[in-house]
């Protein structure tokens, strides 16, 4: 596919779908990435990284935390499902992360991973407050419970029409 097609395809999928959901839905996938990406290559390379990160202080119960949070939390953002506890593990995880292991300043390499790791925090932290959209699992959740409780609330009344008629309460208007 190529960008032009790429893009035709996004304008007409933006163009049936409302613009900020699309960017919303856009935006959580290019901050999930990166957690995801780590999380896997992490997962793919347990033992090396178990080493890597054991010399920087890290036990294994952490690192085998890091990587669920990581994975678990970048699938809730990406999927758009429990999005806003997602966002907030994340956007605490980077806080963290940028305070515990990026703090040599006179390290621009350094430097910039702090600076990163602020950035992305706070796009989770604006993602938390923004929600997911519409393009997401949240919101078919949120219908599907939405109806259920509406069904309930249809079978309560019938059963109540129901023992009402058979108690022979029923009056008929005169």
């Amino acid at each position: 596919m190529t960008p032009t097609e790429f893009a035709t395809k996004l304008h007409l999928f933006a163009i049936r779908h409302h613009v900020r959901d699309v960017i919303l839905l856009a935006g959580r996938l290019l901050l999930s990435l990166i957690f995801l990406h780590e999380g896997v290559t992490l997962a793919t390379h347990f033992d090396g990284a178990a080493k890597a990160m054991a010399a920087l202080g890290v036990g294994l119960p952490l690192f085998v935390a890091t990587i669920a949070l990581q994975l678990g939390a970048g699938l809730s953002v990406a999927t758009g499902l429990l999005t806003r506890l997602g966002a907030i593990g994340l956007g605490l995880f980077c806080l963290a992360t940028a305070t515990l292991f990026h703090t040599n300043f006179a390290s621009q390499n350094e430097l910039l991973h702090f600076e990163k790791d602020l950035a992305i925090a706070g796009g989770m932290f604006v993602l938390a407050i923004a929600g997911a959209g519409a393009i997401s699992l949240d919101r078919l959740v949120a219908g599907t419970l939405r109806q259920r409780r509406r069904d309930k609330e249809m079978v309560a009344a019938l059963l109540a029409a129901e023992n009402q008629m058979s108690l022979g309460d029923v009056r008929l208007p005169v």
